[in-house]
């Protein structure tokens, strides 16, 4: 008798990276997810004793809280080192919401399973294990509901003036963060829904019970989709804002959930939809699926966002002004809004401001006296490793530095929340000098090793939030060593070139100690002194700008003869000469410091970027001009 032959399936193999979106390719589905193994193979897990703030905390934007739904927190996490001895208790009692604790998914011969899933791996030998019967039942249903939503094609148009789309992400035991729909549905690849997923989730436990708002930025990898199945975005990122919930489920296994509702947009509007997160997330959390759907034909109804434009926003009961920035460059100030009475930063927002709330020189406390070296290093597009203790922090501070540098453009990539799992950490996370302008924000200890080479880092140190008492975590687990960065702001290669403000520097010291309105007026003040700094700054290249365009006589004559008029080239030795003939009213510590540090800003990418803005500016006024005549 002949030998039977055993024969094998080929395997599947996909480069996401050479995916081609054909729309014959492409299904019309709200989730396509396939999480990847957690990296989380650091040598700290990260634990946390304060776990919740009380009810009447302060949110990014004032509106009614459901009776009993958790409370906003911004807590602190203590990290502890991880060794193998430890790892049962840790990861059962204090496990990160979005990293389990998985092996690596491979089967007895070395190979990858076909999902990169596996089927007998739990997250936790000490975390109870829900049957997969269960698991599958409970994730289907969760699924179908939302898939099982609809919606008029015209109402879903106009939604997506505002949003892509709003996620429903859960935490599974074996896969860590899911999606379980999104709505309205939005093509994804799986690597950009486990990205969406992951950033949706803090990477350490922050309470035993609480609620908490940060924001993320990821890179899209689909690009020339119709609209109907991908919405287009503005500079080729997704931008997410996460209200996360972890409260305690008996009937769970577990003994508490975790899950995250998201809001996908295409717009860097931080402080509005902050604001907007703070409302829905409790009211979604106490209706479910009915307030999503009421929510999202809340938003369609809304004016176009148009630019420059105030609008009165009415959402889910809320009522407040929103002024949309001309440019996404330009930095909205109260003295100069269109806000006709006085400002409250829960009812009058400036889109693209970062979040007043919690006051942002809490985050800085431990930096105030080196905030003057931080702007210049922003300026300089040198690379910023932003650690702090929650993703709350980090996104809020990393949004405030980006805002710092306005007007002059963003020139690098920023990530106001960026984890392990990003598609984009190899690239922006590795053994090379950091890239120009790069400023991310992260609170996994994995970083400070692997980012141990970057000039700067600017440590947050621990929040200021009070914590109830009748939860905090065991008094035994406060003497834990926090790790990472000490507080503080450190540096390698920078030192300061214009002298500090010590009159303002005395009043924020003082505001810290203060009340939170005095910390919100405070901060408000230190953004209104570095946007005149910022000024400052572009004065004198705006001065030499001035003799390159085209004179009058020039314009006259261009009318009668054919070509395009545009503004002469930039010399960098000509402007050097005006600079210093004319000065600037930076208050530099000597001329050398001042020349060194405009030659330095002449070779960023920064410079190039406002170059190419403000000549396209003198082209439109002077293209205009010439059809008048």
């Amino acid at each position: 008798m002949g030998r039977a032959e055993l024969k094998l399936e080929e395997p599947l193999e996909v480069d996401i990276g050479d995916y081609n979106c054909d729309d014959e390719d492409i299904q019309y589905t709200s989730y396509l997810g396939i999480p990847r193994p957690s990296a989380s193979t650091s040598s700290f897990r990260t634990f946390t004793t304060s776990p919740a703030l009380s009810s009447d905390d302060p949110s990014p934007c004032s509106s009614p809280r459901p009776a009993g739904s958790p409370p906003v927190s911004y807590n602190t996490p203590i990290h502890v080192p991880f060794d193998k001895a430890s790892s049962g208790l840790l990861s059962g009692l204090f496990g990160s919401p979005s990293s389990p604790a998985l092996a690596r998914l491979v089967g007895a011969n070395g190979s990858a399973n076909k999902l990169g899933r596996s089927s007998t791996l739990s997250t936790s030998a000490t975390l109870p294990r829900a049957s997969q019967s269960e698991a599958r039942l409970l994730k289907h249903r969760n699924k179908s509901e939302v898939d099982n939503l609809e919606m008029d094609p015209v109402v879903v148009e106009k939604l997506r003036r505002w949003l892509l789309g709003i996620a429903i992400v859960e935490f599974d035991l074996d896969d860590g963060p899911v999606i379980d729909g999104v709505f309205p549905p939005m093509f994804l690849l799986p690597s950009e829904s486990e990205n969406i997923a992951f950033s949706a989730f803090p990477d350490s436990s922050q309470f035993e019970q609480g609620t908490s708002i940060h924001s993320f930025r990821i890179r899209e990898q689909v690009q020339q989709l119709s609209t109907e199945k991908r919405p287009t975005t503005k500079d080729g990122f997704i931008y997410g804002f996460s209200y996360f919930i972890q409260k305690k489920d008996p009937s769970s296994k577990r003994g508490y959930r975790q899950h995250s509702i998201v809001l996908l947009t295409q717009h860097q509007y931080p402080a509005f939809f902050s604001c907007i997160s703070s409302i829905f997330g409790p009211l979604y959390e106490a209706h479910g699926l009915p307030m999503l759907e009421s929510a999202c034909h809340n938003i369609s109804t809304w004016r176009d966002p148009t630019p420059g434009q105030t609008i009165e926003i009415g959402f889910l009961g809320t009522v407040f002004q929103l002024e949309i920035p001309k440019a996404i460059d330009e930095q909205q100030l109260t003295e100069t809004s269109s806000f006709n009475e006085a400002y409250d930063p829960r009812t009058h927002i400036l889109a693209s401001s970062p979040p007043l709330i919690p006051p942002p020189i809490r985050l800085f406390e431990p930096s105030l006296a080196h905030l003057w070296s931080i702007w210049e290093c922003l300026v300089l597009c040198e690379p910023i490793l932003v650690f702090g203790s929650s993703p709350a922090q980090t996104s809020q501070a990393v949004w405030w530095l980006r805002d710092l540098l306005r007007p002059i453009p963003l020139a690098g990539d920023i990530r106001p929340y960026f984890t392990m799992q990003d598609g984009d950490h190899s690239l922006l996370v590795n053994k090379l000098p950091p890239k120009a302008g790069t400023i991310i924000g992260v609170t996994n200890p994995f970083f400070e090793k692997s980012c141990s080479h970057w000039p700067h880092v600017l440590s947050l140190g621990k929040d200021m939030a009070k914590i109830e008492p009748a939860t905090r975590a065991s008094p035994s687990l406060g003497s834990a060593v926090l790790a990472g960065p000490n507080s503080g702001w450190t540096t390698k290669t920078h030192k300061r070139y214009i002298s500090k403000d010590r009159v303002l520097l005395k009043q924020l010291e003082l505001a810290c100690k203060g009340s939170e309105q005095a910390q919100i007026e405070a901060s408000l003040v230190l953004r209104r002194h570095f946007c005149s700094r910022t000024r400052d700054f572009i004065t004198p290249l705006a001065r030499y700008l001035h003799t390159l365009i085209p004179s009058p006589a020039e314009v006259i004559s261009a009318r009668t003869q054919p070509g395009d008029l545009r503004m002469k080239p930039f010399n960098s030795v000509h402007f050097m000469t005006s600079l210093k003939t004319h000065g600037s009213t930076l208050p530099f510590r000597s001329s050398s410091k001042r020349t060194e540090f405009y030659e330095r800003w002449l070779k960023t990418p920064a410079f190039g970027l406002w170059l190419a803005q403000q000549e396209q500016i003198v082209h439109v006024v002077l293209k205009e001009s010439m059809q008048r005549a």
